[in-house]
């Protein structure tokens, strides 16, 4: 076959897929809670069960952050996960309002295509399956290419330990030829009944564009705000956990720091002594250098590196027990590098005169990159925290817990979840953190309890010429010709 061939080879794979994903579909849907239930734990425990193994895979594979905090993740995806979604009713009636006579019945939406990113490739696919197939779903994964192996056999595993517990063949599955053509026929086939997206602008743009009902997940663009009633050495030491965690590479994770002039200083002291070091000069020159990519993006060489292989790669010498580098940066935009969203262990740092200039300042931040997602606030100010909250234009606002790991559930009591709506303000169709009831369509019972209003009794008792009769004559009434 022709290398030309590879498109159509990928787009006939693609449907094969779709095909089977359809069938398998049809058979589960009928199966009872109890189990879907059944199926759904043993995929939770091979996933935590080979949890290190996948964690390692994912990093040899793509190089970005490091196995341990991968392992934390699968064990975040497979365990706690599980943990929230075990005892969630998705699937027959799963409501009922008595005094009102509703009833609500949930109904699994179908076949699911699932982009998978490279940075959080093996932990994004087991919470993808695990929250798919609690709802009744099918799912097909469309790998990014930079983690293709790691992808695969998650997939694999996932998909062994449904068979062995029940599952038709086909529920679970994965492209192995991916391809800009094979994921948009993932996205535009008529028999894929949802797109569950997560990755960067373009791919979540072009899943909202496909015609197929999308919830997709863009950047984040994180800042963070050290108001100046802050425990100064813990918020510094949660945000150094947060941006570090993986390297950078959740979507969550802190971008930009900012704090209040009165308390900079003591900031700034505390962020040296945590790790910290602040860039400058030809240093500086040389890391916006390796950044910077000609179109604009971050350089990809860069994401999930830790501050050594940073400098390493630039050339520069740093001290050697720095966690992060940063950068005073003075604005928002093309022109202020570090003001973008960094998936790697580079931090902005900013400081203004007070409350108000701090928050317009989150706000261009997240518009510049990360509208509706994820901003963090250390305070104790109670009252601060809450007009925060009011004027942020971000779905989460994590307060006082590293940024990263606080929005994904991990430290918070979010719904966990490694696919965070960012509301229709940032492209998405919803502000959630993505769980099985948002793979549900849920249909409304609802007994009649209040007659026709008006002097109409009975519909029985009253023939068409008296209701045209009536019409008419209100019609009248309201002077309408």
């Amino acid at each position: 076959m022709n290398i030309e061939d590879k498109d159509l080879l990928s787009i006939q794979e693609a449907r094969n897929l779709i095909k089977n994903a359809k069938k398998a579909q049809n058979v589960f849907s009928k199966y009872s809670m109890a189990e879907i239930d059944n199926i759904v734990e043993s995929i939770s425990k091979a996933a935590s069960r080979e949890g290190e193994y996948l964690a390692k895979l994912a990093h040899t594979e793509t190089k970005f952050g490091n196995w341990q905090d991968k392992l934390k993740k699968n064990k975040f995806a497979s365990d706690r996960v599980y943990e929230y979604v075990k005892d969630m009713k998705t699937l027959g009636i799963i409501g009922e309002q008595d005094k009102d006579k509703i009833m609500d019945i949930g109904i699994p939406v179908g076949v699911i295509s699932a982009l998978i990113p490279s940075t959080n490739p093996t932990s994004t696919t087991i919470y993808k399956t695990l929250i798919s197939l609690k709802a009744g779903n099918s799912i097909i994964f469309s790998p990014h290419p930079a983690a293709l192996n790691s992808i695969k056999r998650t997939v694999q595993i996932l998909n062994s330990a449904a068979v062995q517990s029940g599952a038709p063949e086909g529920l679970i599955s994965c492209l192995s030829n991916p391809t800009k053509e094979a994921t948009e026929e993932l996205m535009r086939h008529k028999d894929v009944n949802l797109i569950l997206a997560t990755g960067g602008s373009a791919m979540v743009k072009a899943a909202y564009s496909s015609g197929t009902p999308a919830l997709g997940v863009g950047p984040g663009n994180v800042p963070v705000f050290i108001e100046r009633s802050a425990d100064i050495k813990s918020a510094v030491k949660k945000i150094f956990e947060g941006k570090t965690f993986d390297n950078g590479t959740v979507c969550s994770s802190e971008q930009s720091i900012i704090t209040e002039k009165v308390i900079e200083e003591q900031v700034k002291d505390e962020i040296i002594r945590q790790g910290g070091y602040f860039l400058k000069g030809d240093k500086l020159n040389k890391i916006i250098q390796l950044m910077e990519h000609p179109s604009g993006r971050i350089n990809p060489k860069i994401v999930g590196k830790t501050a050594a292989d940073l400098a390493k790669m630039a050339n520069i010498e740093i001290p050697g027990e720095t966690k992060v580098l940063l950068c005073e940066e003075k604005g928002v935009g093309r022109d202020y590098p570090f003001s973008k969203e960094k998936l790697t262990s580079l931090l902005a740092f900013y400081s203004v005169e007070n409350f108000e200039e701090a928050s317009q300042l989150c706000i261009l931040l997240l518009e510049y990159g990360g509208l509706g997602h994820t901003i963090s606030i250390h305070s104790k100010n109670e009252e601060i925290i809450k007009e925060f909250a009011l004027q942020q234009p971000a779905s989460r606002i994590v307060v006082n817990t590293p940024s990263s790991i606080g929005a994904i559930g991990y430290t918070t009591k979010l719904a966990p979840s490694l696919t965070l709506g960012s509301g229709a303000i940032g492209g998405s169709a919803t502000s959630d953190n993505i769980s099985p009831m948002n793979l549900i369509n849920i249909r409304k019972l609802a007994y009649g309890i209040d007659e026709v209003a008006g002097n109409i009794k009975s519909a029985d008792s009253i023939d068409i010429n008296t209701i045209t009769k009536m019409v008419l004559e209100e019609i009248k009434k309201i002077n309408i010709k």
